[in-house]
């Protein structure tokens, strides 16, 4: 990541193309485009700050030794591959802002509308930025650390990615790919609250010069922990 470009924000070709929002599955919704030039600046710039704090980005380590080729860092808890580590005195991880908070909300909001499920209590308490260069990939997985089904708000920034969005019970098929780009929301709660997910593909080069990145993709999931205290 670098500093600021003084270019006016502009995206390739690529992303002059309209988009539709779409319900990739029950409770499961992409909202193309949905954060504007200058807030994904600013999540830019947030993100670089939280990545040489406390808690800097690193390759996280699986329980069976493997290194994931993604770069993490959490805000709001401490976490580690499938569950998030006691809270406290040993806390690394920095506060999750209430703007950052706020955000999730109306994420929330946006894909659900006033009157859908969990809309009026969301309120995140845990983020985890990922970042993602040319080479890094995501396996299929559930997000099952949380003692909550709330839904999780996906927010991308950068290079664009090719997301897989499966089942509830296998990695396998049936599964739906779909591009997501810088600044695009995804929101999957409900029925697909622990559809497995993954990315098999990074994009390099579609990310627009003036959102201040030299490349890569980063990724910001929003979640409700439903942990409370010291508790694992």
């Amino acid at each position: 990541m670098s500093e600021h470009s003084s270019t006016p924000f502009s995206a390739p070709e690529l992303f002059e193309l309209p988009r539709e929002r779409a319900e990739i599955a029950p409770g499961a919704v992409h909202v193309p485009g949905w954060l504007g030039a200058e807030e994904q600046r600013e999540l830019v710039r947030r993100c670089r700050e939280w990545s040489v704090g406390p808690a800097p980005l690193r390759h996280a380590v699986l329980p069976g030794g493997g290194r994931m080729s993604v770069r993490s860092t959490t805000l709001g808890r401490d976490w580690a591959p499938y569950r998030y580590l006691r809270t406290g005195e040993r806390k690394r991880a920095p506060d999750m802002p209430p703007w950052l908070s706020e955000l999730g909300h109306r994420a929330v909001l946006e894909a659900y509308g006033p009157g859908g499920p969990d809309v009026q209590d969301y309120r995140p308490d845990t983020a985890l930025v990922n970042f993602y260069d040319a080479a890094a990939r995501m396996g299929m997985h559930q997000d099952t650390d949380e003692a909550t089904a709330a839904p999780i708000v996906s927010l991308s920034l950068g290079d664009a990615c090719v997301f897989r969005f499966g089942n509830t019970q296998t990695r396998s098929a049936p599964y739906r790919d779909l591009e997501l780009r810088s600044g695009d929301l995804f929101v999957f709660g409900g029925l697909s609250r622990y559809a497995f997910h993954g990315v098999p593909r990074i994009r390099p080069g579609t990310g627009a010069a003036a959102l201040g990145m030299k490349g890569g993709r980063l990724n910001l999931t929003l979640r409700m922990t439903g942990r409370a205290g010291p508790e694992r």
